[in-house]
């Protein structure tokens, strides 16, 4: 089980029902529907509300906690994903992709298998004025990114932020898929510890590679 620290208090204040997110409108860079602008948040706030979600949240990959964390934390596996679990932070109410749509999307990448450890975040990746830049791909079209990613992006709507548990065969088969962190270092650490050989022959390759993405689909165009 991985499971990140945080006071009962914050735990209770995180899934109350009337949480809500304070936002202005921002004009977006990325080229998007007309339908999906009216909930682009400013960039602190997106930053914010996934960090906030990050710290709060408990996950457990079994489903042996107790009742009461089991029903505050339910993920729930979607259909011909490979087994990849999601959990809905924010419903979306833009539209929703499909396979050839380009997508961008903002996220935090952790790997279970050390603690949680967050190995990339876009909101690190950053342009000429400092401004954080989405990851860009083509639904269903990119060969290089992770199947978990494209499972979990393809069910939701844009305004959306969503965790996604994915298994290691839907996560890095090899060092070339997308998204990888540009840091040398980071990158050495992720698949240093995906790829370990030693632990990889002590039968360990279930759970070497589990990762896990807090996603905010920002916007989508039809190609």
């Amino acid at each position: 089980m991985i499971q990140c620290i945080a006071s009962a208090q914050s735990l209770h204040t995180c899934y109350h029902p009337t949480l809500h997110f304070h936002s202005t409108k921002i004009s977006a860079k990325f080229s998007s529907s007309s339908s999906s602008s009216s909930f682009l948040s400013t960039n602190a706030t997106r930053r914010a509300a996934l960090s906030s979600s990050i710290g709060i949240l408990s996950l457990s990959f079994y489903e042996s906690s107790s009742k009461s964390a089991v029903a505050a934390t339910k993920l729930l596996e979607l259909p011909n994903s490979g087994g990849v679990k999601v959990l809905d932070l924010r419903i979306g109410t833009g539209p929703v992709p499909v396979d050839g749509d380009q997508v961008a999307i903002h996220y935090y990448g952790r790997l279970a298998a050390k603690q949680g450890w967050r190995f990339d975040s876009t909101y690190d990746h950053k342009d000429q004025t400092g401004e954080p830049i989405p990851f860009v791909f083509v639904l269903g079209s990119s060969a290089n990114v992770i199947l978990g990613i494209e499972a979990a992006v393809r069910s939701m709507k844009v305004g959306g932020i969503r965790r996604a548990v994915i298994p290691p065969s839907q996560g890095y088969q090899n060092t070339s898929q997308q998204p990888i962190p540009p840091n040398f270092f980071d990158r050495q650490r992720l698949f240093t510890a995906i790829f370990n050989p030693t632990r990889l022959a002590n039968g360990e390759g279930s759970t070497l590679g589990t990762l896990i993405f807090d996603i905010e689909l920002v916007s989508l165009r039809h190609q």
